[in-house]
């Protein structure tokens, strides 16, 4: 049975709008210490935008830590005091200028175990309508519209290659289709 590593402390090490930088000193099951470093957060939303055709909207945007362009599906993090919903309805109308009439939670996520808490949380939009869009001032999106077909292809080609934005689209290939009423 794997045993469970208590936590004895954590500081802060660095603060900003976006997440902590943290230490966390923790027991190992044999009772010696160990020193964890990880970066937090208040969660995260990714939205797959489905509309009534069929088709997905991805939003292209230029990732700075990687020096290209990324494929992706709408999402963002979760600021304190807002719901997961609230956030997922907040990226989608700020990214795409979408609204949905049904917003379906898909599952949830970690991005990358080993370096953050980030739990994220995957939603389904459905009965898409357009809204003005209000991207941060840092941001520039390009929108695409895609068969699932034409998803599944950008991803054999390396087109995605985003995890966050994999694991959405996996989680959405295994929920069926809704209803859409207008």
């Amino acid at each position: 049975m794997i045993r469970e590593l208590h936590q004895l402390s954590t500081e802060t090490l660095h603060s900003n709008p976006y997440f902590e930088l943290r230490q966390d000193a923790y027991t190992l099951p044999d009772g010696s210490t160990g020193t964890y470093y990880y970066v937090h957060t208040s969660g995260s939303v990714i939205v797959v935008p489905r509309m009534a055709d069929g088709r997905i909207v991805l939003v292209q945007q230029y990732r700075y830590l990687n020096r290209r362009p990324s494929l992706e599906f709408p999402g963002g993090g979760i600021r304190p005091g807002t719901s997961p919903e609230q956030a997922a309805r907040a990226e989608l109308q700020e990214e795409a200028g979408l609204s949905p009439l049904h917003l379906k939670p898909l599952g949830t996520i970690n991005p990358c175990k080993g370096l953050t808490d980030e739990l994220c949380t995957v939603f389904l939009a459905e009965g898409l309508a357009d809204v003005p869009s209000s991207p941060d001032h840092s941001e520039e999106f390009e929108l695409l519209s895609l068969t699932a077909g034409e998803v599944d292809a950008a991803i054999r080609r390396g087109d995605i290659w985003d995890g966050m934005t994999l694991s959405a689209w996996m989680l959405c290939c295994l929920t069926p289709p809704t209803e859409v009423r207008p």
